[in-house]
């Protein structure tokens, strides 16, 4: 959430980068600068109000003790309609309060400076690209036939114990599952983030803390009953850890990963792009954040982007990175990477990660806050994470570009992992 004095200070800017991402933001910036000063004014009359009341009950001790009775009794008086004027004005301020807050929380965040403009995907610059693309010539085949070839996905079964989006995985592919998971969390601790394992059923606090509420509860799943969301990345308890936090400046980085299922409703998706493992509502993932001071948080970008780099190298995956435009990118984040690796049976580019920063976006919402040792002002740290990795996508591209005749190899890094060289 953008704060208001930034706001107050920068209107013009916020209202050009917002149009980066193909935010009209100036009728609401501009509303919430006129609140903002109806708040200070109002501000301003209840503390005068305030010191008014104080001034006059010191008074009528005083009044009382020299016997001047009327003069005691109507100074009371005063203090009564006084504390009226107050709730009326303490009553009116929370009222502009609340109506500032509605409308900040429907502003993205603005892009940083060096996110391009774009309308979407197709703008999207590829910043770098590695891993060798499976030549054409035999036949390769999607992952949804060499699953049910090999036995090791069953769509069917999912769909029969839940609905769509939710499969079930059997046998070597169990095992891969669990093997990418512990790869991925290994390398996770080599890089320093210490790992964690939250709840995966989260409360509106939570949610609002890193922008999901009240932005994304359609792509949620909510226990009504108990007023909870499952959570559809980890992101969303690692990062809540910090809520209502004071860091000191020699605290950071501060380095977390988790596994964790995701839940996702992905309403409106259809089509040859939700097969097989391509979109799932029930996914997993091994998540990465970071806390950091602002003077530091896009070196800690780049950190980031080289570590996922560094997993799907080791994995062999053809692999490209992408700079998210500002048309393209999400209602957080103030700049974004996308990994995707090629899927050789559907010759497509699959995204497996996003990284992003969300600069003081996320941690204005969670009242994440830190100050350096000679300073009492405390100022709101820097927010990170990204998809290290999630593994669906990997799983398909994995099955798809390792194919051959006797099965699916498993590549060199994983078999300690796995136990086993091959799927046939």
């Amino acid at each position: 959430m953008l704060t208001i004095k930034f706001i107050q200070e920068n209107k013009d800017f916020v209202i050009d980068r917002l149009s980066v991402k193909k935010f009209d933001g100036k009728e609401r910036i501009e509303k919430i600068i006129e609140l903002d000063n109806e708040r200070k004014n109002t501000q301003f009359q209840l503390d005068q109000k305030l010191a008014q009341l104080n001034t006059i009950s010191k008074e009528i001790g005083s009044l009382f003790q020299a016997g001047k009775t009327v003069e005691a009794n109507n100074a009371r008086q005063k203090t009564s309609d006084l504390k009226d004027e107050i709730k009326v004005f303490e009553q009116n301020l929370a009222e502009i309060e609340k109506k500032i807050t509605s409308i900040l929380v429907q502003i993205p965040n603005i892009p940083h400076t060096s996110v391009p403009i774009g309308r979407g995907a197709e703008d999207n610059p590829i910043i770098r690209s590695g891993g060798i693309i499976p030549q054409a010539g035999s036949k390769k085949f999607p992952h949804w036939e060499l699953t049910d070839k090999y036995k090791i996905i069953d769509f069917e079964l999912g769909n029969k114990l839940t609905g769509a989006g939710f499969p079930v995985y059997k046998g070597k592919g169990a095992k891969l599952q669990r093997a990418l998971i512990n790869f991925f969390l290994d390398e996770a601790g080599k890089e320093g983030y210490m790992e964690v394992q939250p709840p995966i059923l989260v409360n509106e606090d939570s949610g609002f803390g890193t922008g999901q509420l009240p932005d994304k509860e359609g792509q949620m799943y909510h226990v009504g009953i108990d007023n909870l969301y499952l959570i559809p990345t980890a992101e969303v308890p690692v990062t809540n850890i910090y809520r209502d936090v004071l860091l000191n400046a020699k605290d950071f980085p501060v380095k977390n990963t988790a596994y964790t299922p995701c839940f996702r409703r992905e309403a409106g998706s259809y089509g040859k792009d939700v097969r097989g493992l391509n979109r799932l509502h029930q996914f997993d993932k091994v998540e990465i954040v970071r806390l950091e001071h602002p003077s530091n948080s896009y070196d800690a970008l780049e950190q980031m982007v080289n570590y996922v780099e560094s997993l799907v190298k080791k994995l062999e995956l053809p692999y490209r990175i992408v700079l998210l435009c500002g048309g393209d990118m999400g209602f957080t984040s103030a700049k974004t990477y996308d990994f995707e690796v090629y899927s050789a049976g559907q010759d497509k580019w699959l995204e497996v990660s996003s990284v992003s920063n969300f600069e003081s976006y996320q941690s204005n919402r969670l009242k994440l806050r830190f100050k350096e040792d000679s300073e009492k002002k405390t100022q709101f740290a820097h927010t990170l994470n990204g998809s290290a990795l999630a593994l669906p996508r990997i799983v398909a591209a994995l099955l798809e570009n390792n194919q051959t005749e006797k099965g699916i190899e498993i590549p060199e890094i994983l078999r300690k992992y796995t136990g086993f060289d091959i799927i046939d």
